[in-house]
């Protein structure tokens, strides 16, 4: 699947835009499904164990997914993204 470059930009721009924590709630429950949030936090604690050095069989036992998944994070970790998180 290809990203649109505009449409993605105007998430992003749409996110920094909001003001304060019950915004952005009440947008990330507008505009996800319910496996998306819970799936979208996961991948977040995923990248903070990591960073702690957590191994990946670790991180799926603990998290309940697929080592696969913690492998995808690992992997874009490796890339540089999540210098902020």
């Amino acid at each position: 699947m290809k990203i649109d470059n505009k449409q993605f930009d105007e998430l992003m721009e749409t996110i920094l835009k909001l003001k304060n924590k019950k915004a952005l709630e009440n947008f990330l429950y507008g505009i996800l499904t319910p496996k998306e949030l819970v799936e979208i936090p996961h991948r977040l604690q995923i990248v903070k164990l990591l960073k702690r050095g957590v191994t990946h069989h670790e991180i799926a036992e603990k998290l309940k997914v697929g080592v696969a998944t913690v492998t995808r994070g690992s992997n874009e970790l490796q890339k540089g993204r999540f210098k902020y998180v």
